[in-house]
């Protein structure tokens, strides 16, 4: 059976830099860019200030995208105490605009997106960057970095998707029922909700 489309919006979290894209597509079939940008906020502006930047942006895009599912990266440890918090808040607002609209959310780490785009979990940003243009058939690299890791974890997240779907309809029929569809890939959390009537093409 041939899986449906699935419409995803990437986060990138940062706090200066916060790189969001949406892609569409399907494991296994082609894929198209959506929309793709970054959402910046000045280094010398209170937190809560900036975080309320951050999260206005991603509601606007939650309004003008409406995905069916919202990657963000998992914050991993870093040397950067300072940076590490910066992200993971960042993260976390991401995570809440998107919950408060029933949205499934995955966290995928950032070698488990590198593997699924590249091959190799080690990959740099270049070459992240560089599959996410091929995969997409742009013209140009999205940037800065941010921004294609944003599409990347989209992307990452459509083909786990899809594998996802996939086993859950292979379990379905060994048991003589019907498979439901399977929104999220690993760690995903949230409701799923029916996906609505979506207006001009962006």
């Amino acid at each position: 059976m041939r899986l449906p489309e699935l419409r995803v919006m990437g986060v990138d979290p940062g706090l200066t830099r916060c790189g969001l894209g949406a892609v569409e597509g399907r494991a296994g079939g082609a894929l198209s860019l959506v929309k793709v940008g970054v959402a910046r906020t000045p280094a010398g502006d209170d937190i809560g200030a900036r975080l309320v930047a951050i999260e206005a942006e991603i509601e606007l895009w939650l309004d003008e995208v409406r995905p069916d599912a919202v990657a963000v990266e998992r914050v991993f440890s870093q040397s950067n105490l300072r940076t590490v918090m910066g992200t993971a808040q960042a993260s976390a607002v991401a995570i809440v605009c998107a919950a408060r609209r029933g949205l499934p959310v995955a966290l995928h780490t950032p070698s488990e997106v590198k593997a699924a785009i590249t091959g190799y979990g080690n990959a740099d940003k270049a070459q992240v960057g560089a599959m996410v243009t091929r995969l997409l058939r742009l013209d140009v690299m999205p940037k800065p970095a941010d921004a294609a890791d944003a599409l990347a974890l989209a992307i990452c997240h459509i083909w786990r998707g899809g594998t996802q779907n996939r086993l859950a309809e292979a379990v379905a029929k060994a048991r003589g029922g019907t498979a439901a569809r399977v929104p999220g890939a690993q760690g995903a959390s949230g409701v799923g909700r029916a996906r609505p009537a979506r207006g001009a093409a962006l």
